[in-house]
């Protein structure tokens, strides 16, 4: 049996993904559907999303690319079989 996947975010996540680029709001919808349909753990498989956990004031959340500039950052919650990624922000990476 396989766990159910859900992935959430706030209004602002909403927002935040009004203003970003088409292509870009046009990937983060690809993960998610990617993400409810096979899994977290499946989907950061997938080289092109570069998923990865993040350091300092961040730790314990996780971000992936949806291009050079933009991430989308998430935390990961198990609760028995059901697995929710709750998306926290869509944002320019600052280099």
């Amino acid at each position: 049996m396989s766990s159910l996947t859900t992935v959430t975010w706030s209004r602002v996540v909403d927002k935040q993904v009004g203003r970003v680029p088409e292509v870009i709001g046009r990937k983060f919808r690809i993960w998610v559907a990617l993400v409810e349909e096979s899994g977290i753990r499946e989907v950061r498989k997938f080289k092109g999303f570069h998923d990865e956990p993040l350091k300092g004031r961040r730790r314990g959340q996780r971000s992936v690319r949806l291009n050079n500039a933009y991430r989308a950052i998430y935390v990961e919650h198990e609760e028995g079989e059901i697995e929710l990624i709750e998306v926290l922000e869509v944002n320019k990476h600052e280099y």
